[in-house]
């Protein structure tokens, strides 16, 4: 049985389902052979990933396969009431509900478990926390999953390394078709799209601060200097900031971006980035967001103590008044932008990101008797076939190697 806010919303969630459906032909293209072959069948599968329409497609997918799928979010402030209820009323298990809070928030997670599923979609680690520690129990049955983030990635090999992983996984977020397409083109569309329409106001003339120069605040970095921003970038690796420089941008610490910056985009996956000696220095009226997975970039609590008044500017805005009389405004209350106080990556880019889910589950399900507990690659072959879905989906060709061509790059003998 579902758990969703309110199923008189279902109507509109179809909706939006139906028109993200119009644009993944990846998934479209996989949906109808596992309509045919059914390689999910007798199979549950739990999926923990932002609950809107891309991701309700995804269950869609999977249950044509074959699948009994339970579908949950990973992210309170991302769920879309109405999408949880669309996707109920399609028949797949749905626990989602929006703005829970964090007992809340585990809870619907757990029920998503209660099915003691055969393989989990993960994004950000939060199943496999689960089933790694205090519901070992409802992980019986597993054969293994995917993770979809870079931060999820991180605790995995964390968890490999110190032996406690608890069942095989495949890193998705690392497969090209994830990390090349979402993470640089998704995340910064959709970042940008998210603070453009949250706050209403120009990007052009500002100053912008990335923190994090990975596929994500590449993508960010990028569309910001594009609409006419003066991109600062800080790091913690010199070749990334090496990289940085290269691509025009200015590259300084937090410490001296946080007197510069009129909107701040964190995107590094790690803790404590923005912190008070930055909100210290800050310009009245300075924008603060977070595109890394978690809400603990930007020390939003600390923040809060600081402030001597707390108000809402817009929707999805909270302003903190300090001693000083600046207001600086966090979006989203901190959490992922793009999700918190937007709809997510477009439907084009998650296409690719989904499919690579789908098949990287079918992976899984065939190589079952040989998966050791640990952590997998994508396989080329998979990443290749959404390439060249997504090609002809685009009415595009390129060329191909001939068998010559191919000896001569993988073989040490010139002709």
């Amino acid at each position: 049985m579902s758990i969703v806010k309110d199923m008189s919303l279902a109507p509109s969630g179809r909706t939006k389902i139906e028109w993200v459906r119009s644009f993944m032909p990846a998934l479209s293209s996989i949906e109808e052979r596992f309509q045919r072959e059914k390689p999910f069948a007798g199979l549950r599968i739990a999926v923990s990933v932002h609950l809107e329409a891309k991701t309700a497609n995804l269950g869609l997918v999977l249950a044509k396969g074959g699948a009994e799928v339970y579908l949950t979010g990973c992210n309170p402030l991302s769920t879309q009431d109405d999408v949880a209820a669309g996707i109920a009323s399609l028949g797949v298990n749905t626990y989602g509900i929006y703005g829970v809070d964090e007992a809340g928030y585990e809870d619907l997670l757990v029920k998503s478990l209660e099915c003691h599923p055969h393989l989990i979609v993960d994004d950000g680690g939060d199943l496999i926390n689960l089933l790694g520690g205090s519901h070992k129990e409802l992980g019986d049955c597993l054969i293994g999953g995917c993770e979809e983030t870079t931060t999820g990635i991180l605790r995995l090999k964390a968890r490999e390394r110190d032996g406690v992983l608890p069942c095989p996984m495949m890193a998705v977020n690392d497969a090209k078709a994830k990390h090349y397409y979402d993470n640089k083109y998704g995340t910064g569309q959709s970042v940008w799209t998210a603070i453009m329409d949250t706050t209403n106001l120009i990007v052009a003339g500002k100053t912008v601060v990335i923190a994090g120069y990975g596929w994500c605040g590449k993508g960010a970095a990028m569309r910001a200097q594009g609409m006419g921003a003066n991109v600062i970038v800080t790091e913690v690796d010199p070749f990334k900031a090496l990289d940085a420089t290269m691509n025009g941008y200015r590259v300084m610490t937090m410490d001296e971006a946080a007197k510069e910056g009129d909107i701040f985009v964190t995107v590094t996956g790690c803790k404590d980035i923005i912190t008070p000696r930055h909100f210290a220095v800050m310009k009245d009226q300075a924008i603060l967001t977070n595109a890394g997975h978690f809400d603990c970039e930007v020390d939003v609590a600390s923040l809060k103590q600081m402030a001597v008044q707390e108000s809402v500017r817009r929707e999805n805005i909270q302003g903190y008044t300090l001693p000083d009389g600046r207001t600086l405004n966090v979006v989203g209350e901190g959490r992922l932008v793009n999700l918190a106080a937007g709809n997510g990556h477009p439907a084009e880019i998650m296409d690719m990101s989904f499919a690579v889910q789908a098949l990287s589950l079918e992976w899984l399900v065939r190589h079952k008797e040989q998966l050791e507990t640990k952590l997998y690659k994508v396989p080329d072959s998979i990443d290749d076939e959404i390439g060249r879905v997504k090609l002809a989906a685009m009415g595009l060709t390129i060329d191909q190697l001939n068998a010559d061509q191919e000896r001569y790059l993988t073989g040490w003998q010139v002709d």
